[in-house]
């Protein structure tokens, strides 16, 4: 990043000398991409606690990368917390763009190529030993360049923490440094767990469609039971029931034909039931239609199942008839 303070009594105004500040603070080296060098003012404030280093820069509006050039083996040992305190700030890294504002927090991995963009703006950088904050291959992938909320839940608890935490380490004796750095670890940790859950939960959408399929298997004996009226009592309209199901393997009319023509089969072969009595308790209010269909989907007719002579032998086909749900079906 690029950055505006005080450096050994004075205001940074060279870039490259700041970039070498950077880099005697403990942050890995960066190139500028986008700076006024006659506007550049810039500088570093530094403070260790225990293993992390925690340094705060106060930035001109610009850009800085770190590419293959730029990067060291020495900082494949480290995990980077940025923190926006003050400006908005963008971080691109793998696949993940993090579009910050004034508490929001990112993961950098140090040892890969990251581009920054940013408004004037101040930011905490916290280093963090890898071998202190154990992350995972795959989830330090999916955490890179992804923004984590500094106004909610954990996230906001690490970056109140942090804002300060450079101005006020002072006096402070080993134990009790590695104490407390032990407790900002275990609430980065944490906050960064807590984003790898909101990732895998499930979203609005999926949500929205389990209980619909919840709601069809509910209802699956009540003869009203159709498109329209599982959108209305799911406060949708029928369009957007269709488009919740456009990219399932059935359309939602698809869906409940097959489900009931499931539940009539089982029944047939194992009550006393007369084919129109389970017809009609799994939604089939016509016979006819009922054998029709049941004939088209599994071949036979359904008083050839009850009696029994080809029940042992008939094979389902692999897919039903009319499965978009329009052909064969008249509930709406």
């Amino acid at each position: 990043m690029c950055t505006e303070r005080r450096y050994r009594g004075r205001v940074v105004t060279d870039i490259e000398i700041f970039q070498e500040t950077l880099v005697a603070s403990g942050l890995p080296p960066v190139r500028s991409g986008r700076h006024d060098q006659q506007e550049f003012r810039a500088g570093v404030v530094s403070r260790d606690l225990g293993p992390l280093k925690m340094i705060e820069l106060v930035t001109p509006e610009g850009e800085c990368f770190r590419d293959a050039r730029t990067s060291r083996s020495v900082d494949e040992q480290w995990w980077q917390i940025e923190l926006m305190v003050r400006g908005r700030a963008r971080v691109e890294q793998g696949r993940g763009t993090a579009d910050l504002g004034p508490a929001d927090l990112v993961l950098v991995d140090p040892a890969r190529p990251v581009r920054f963009a940013s408004t004037a703006s101040t930011h905490v950088s916290i280093l963090v030993p890898r071998d202190e904050l154990r992350l995972r291959p795959g989830d330090a992938a999916r955490l890179a360049g992804v923004r984590i909320r500094g106004d909610r839940g954990p996230g906001a608890l690490v970056s109140s923490l942090a804002r300060d935490m450079v101005r006020s380490l002072r006096g402070f004796r080993p134990g009790p440094a590695e104490r407390s750095a032990a407790a900002v670890i275990e609430l980065i940790l944490v906050a960064l767990q807590a984003r790898l859950d909101d990732e895998a939960r499930p979203s609005s959408d999926e949500a929205l469609r389990g209980r619909i399929l919840g709601c069809i298997e509910a209802r699956l004996s009540h003869r009203e039971l159709a498109p329209a009226m599982l959108a209305a009592a799911h406060h949708i309209s029928v369009r957007r029931l269709h488009k919740l199901f456009e990219d399932q393997p059935e359309s939602v009319a698809a869906l409940i034909r097959r489900r009931r023509l499931e539940r009539c089969r089982a029944d047939l072969t194992q009550s006393d039931r007369t084919v129109t009595a389970v017809a009609a308790r799994w939604g089939f209010a016509d016979p006819a239609y009922f054998s029709r269909l049941f004939k088209a989907t599994y071949g036979y007719n359904p008083t050839a199942l009850k009696s029994g002579t080809r029940a042992r032998n008939v094979k389902a086909p692999a897919a039903l008839p009319g499965e978009d749900g329009d052909r064969l079906n008249t509930e709406r």
